[in-house]
This record gives C-alpha cells, sequence and structure tokens, in this order.
C-alpha cells in the first residue's frame, strides 16, 4: 500500500480573516485538526496556496470584476499561510493559480496516483475540486472533514454529501 499524502488546501490568510469577503466562518476549527495531521503525516505533508493569475482570461475576467479585492499580487499578505500552519515547517508548498490544486505541480510532489488525504478550505470549492481533480487522475482521495471548512456550514455539508457520491475513489471521514 501507498503511504499517503497529506495535502492541506489554502491555509491562507483571504479564508481565515474574518473580515474578508472570502472567509470560511469555522476556519479557525480546523487548525487544531491541521496541526495533528501533519503531525501525523510529517515529510509527505504539503500545503497549497490559491494565488489570482498574472494574466486574467476566459472567465477569470468577470471573476475579478467580482471579487476585486483578490485581484492582488501573489506575494500580497493575504496569500500567506495563517500563521498556525506556516509555523508547521512543511516544507512542500505548492501555490496555483485554480481552484483545484490537483496538477502537474502536486503530482511532482506526491507522484501521479498518490493516496491523497486532504484538509483545508473552502470544502465547496478548492477541497471538492482538488478532491474531484485527483480522483480523475488516478488517486486514491480521503477527505477529512474535521479539518475541512466551507464557506458556510451548508455549503460544506453539501460539498462532503457530493464527494461521498465518488465512493471508493474518494472517501470522507469525520
Amino acid at each position: 500500500m501507498i503511504a499517503p499524502w497529506l495535502v492541506v488546501i489554502d491555509a491562507q490568510n483571504i479564508f481565515a480573516d474574518p473580515a474578508s469577503q472570502w472567509v470560511a466562518p469555522r476556519f479557525e476549527q480546523t487548525v487544531g485538526p491541521i496541526r495533528e495531521l501533519v503531525a501525523e503525516h510529517g515529510e509527505r505533508s504539503v500545503v497549497t496556496r490559491w494565488v489570482p493569475p498574472v494574466t486574467k482570461e476566459g472567465s477569470w475576467v468577470p471573476y475579478f470584476q467580482t471579487f476585486p479585492f483578490a485581484d492582488q499580487p501573489p506575494e500580497h499578505p493575504l496569500f500567506d499561510l495563517v500563521p498556525q500552519v506556516a509555523d508547521l515547517g512543511v516544507r512542500h508548498v505548492v501555490s496555483e493559480p485554480t481552484f483545484g490544486k490537483w496538477g502537474p505541480g502536486l503530482a511532482a510532489v506526491t507522484g501521479e496516483h498518490a493516496h491523497l488525504v486532504l484538509a483545508g478550505v473552502a470544502t465547496d470549492c478548492c477541497v471538492l475540486s482538488t478532491a474531484l481533480a485527483a480522483a480523475d487522475a488516478g488517486c486514491t482521495v480521503e477527505v477529512v472533514a474535521a479539518a475541512c471548512a466551507g464557506s458556510s456550514d451548508e455549503a460544506h455539508e453539501r460539498a462532503l454529501e457530493a464527494m461521498k457520491l465518488y465512493a471508493p475513489q474518494i472517501r470522507v471521514r469525520g
């Protein structure tokens, strides 16, 4: 059996700050479970960051017209990892200008047909997008519900239910 890789999705200020339009209201409740998962997976941990595309094309044009506050350079503090995750010293960091983080950057770290354990935010956006793309690529995916937060409690639960439909490729656990 392949040892799993923990992927902590987008534990960033933009999703943690209560003043942000994109706050995941229960973000703070994910920090403890995420820290435990990183301790469990050690060197087989990856953190991801969502960063805006430098050139806005296609559907990203109206997206950033709707959310201009997020149209900042990738180095902007909004996109920094929250201190409680940054201080864990995870050495693998993958930054992508896409909701789903599965792609060449993450695959280069984990391998193409990895066993992934997903945590982070937002369950109903980046976690869901990552899980579906990774499963399509042949990865085994586990989503740790207690280590994820959505844009709302209802959206979190709906996303978990949607991912359960992809069993056995995607499994949701407590």
